[in-house]
């Protein structure tokens, strides 16, 4: 990966190396049954917003041919209240994380008990008990399990939540912490809201989920040393806010739901200020961009992708995987990211990779993988 930038001013340090090593045992991914193309996305949208017609290009555009929702078509086409938008939301979302939770699990080579930690993000929808306390009476996790519920990080959930999930992992040599995020983006779908951010957000959003289990061992420790070949082993973990940017992404709460905000300040944001970000992760932790083979970036969107491409000066092929996603799935907030990761390490993918997103604050997350 090559970064066309000036030189930053930061001391180079690199941070210690950790004497617990935190690998990625498994990832698993679902999306809901219901598939619509995107020309179809785009005919509902035109109807439910005529105001926006000469815009059809914004459609054709983003590079997605495909996206998933949990409720048929028709269910989009009505006005819905908050009890309804969250009876839909914990239902759908507890039957994506089971499946990815019992997936997850299984290819780890593991039994549910032996999970220690549950690490849950979410973005697009509220649950008390929160989702991972509901799943634990659908599926035997230990009752001793930890749990930490996540709620906030948007579309840079998937990387945020990882690198939480990894923390946790290392604080506990010899522990196993599942991390799962669900974002159900359709269910955020207002038709009454005649904003041309709603318009634009139809033209983006699915839902989908992931999980992740991440196990930890201690180097001077031998009894710590667990089964199995790692996909990847987690390396320095990162993340920048950039002040002054509150607007540029999240959620106004509504009468009948949660109301997106989403700016079209974005693509200038990156282009002018992902540098001040991403550089000073790099020299802090003693990183060059040669470093990587490859970016693993959640696709927000084919003009987001672009922007990166350009300010990076990066070649398309370096984001091969984030536009495979973009194109299959849409952008499934948090999740995405994980599918990402996912469709790179099916490919055989080797080498160190930069797994990035970013989502409300507005913020950025960075985590080095060795793949």
């Amino acid at each position: 990966m090559t970064i066309h930038t000036e030189p930053v001013a930061v001391r180079r340090t690199r941070t210690p190396k950790a004497e617990v090593e935190v690998e990625i045992a498994s990832v698993a991914t679902a999306v809901p049954k219901h598939v619509t193309g995107q020309a179809e996305v785009s005919e509902r949208a035109h109807k439910i917003y005529p105001q926006f017609a000469r815009l059809d290009a914004l459609y054709t555009n983003t590079g997605i041919e495909r996206r998933y929702s949990v409720e048929p078509k028709e269910w989009y086409l009505r006005t819905h209240t908050w009890e309804e938008r969250t009876e839909t939301f914990q239902r759908n979302a507890l039957d994506l994380l089971e499946q990815v939770a019992l997936d997850a699990v299984a290819q780890a080579g593991l039994s549910l008990s032996d999970i220690d930690t549950i690490v849950t993000n979410t973005i697009t929808g509220l649950s008390i008990p929160t989702l991972e306390a509901r799943l634990m009476n659908r599926l035997p996790f230990r009752p001793d399990v930890q749990r930490l519920p996540i709620f906030g990080f948007g579309c840079g959930g998937g990387v945020a939540g990882l690198s939480r999930a990894a923390r946790m992992a290392q604080a506990q040599p010899g522990s196993n912490v599942l991390f799962l995020t669900v974002d159900l983006c359709s269910l955020c779908l207002r038709i009454n809201d005649p904003r041309l951010t709603m318009f634009v957000a139809a033209a983006l959003f699915g839902d989908g989920a992931a999980g992740v289990v991440l196990r930890s061992r201690d180097r001077n420790n031998p009894s710590h040393t667990h089964g199995g070949t790692a996909l990847a082993r987690i390396g320095a973990i990162g993340e920048h806010t950039w002040s002054g940017t509150e607007h540029i992404m999240g959620f106004d709460i509504k009468d009948d739901g949660f109301g997106i905000v989403l700016s079209p300040d974005l693509p200038a944001l990156m282009r002018d200020r992902l540098i001040e970000g991403l550089v000073p992760f790099f020299v802090r932790e003693g990183l060059s961009p040669n470093d990587f083979q490859g970016l693993l970036l959640h696709p927000g969107g084919s003009k987001l992708l672009t922007t990166i491409e350009s300010t990076l000066g990066i070649p398309r092929d370096q984001l091969r995987y984030s536009w495979q996603v973009l194109r299959d799935y849409g952008n499934m907030s948090s999740a995405t990211a994980l599918f990402v990761l996912k469709e790179a390490i099916a490919d055989k993918a080797h080498g160190r990779y930069l797994l990035a997103a970013f989502g409300p604050g507005f913020s950025g997350y960075f985590v080095v993988l060795d793949l």
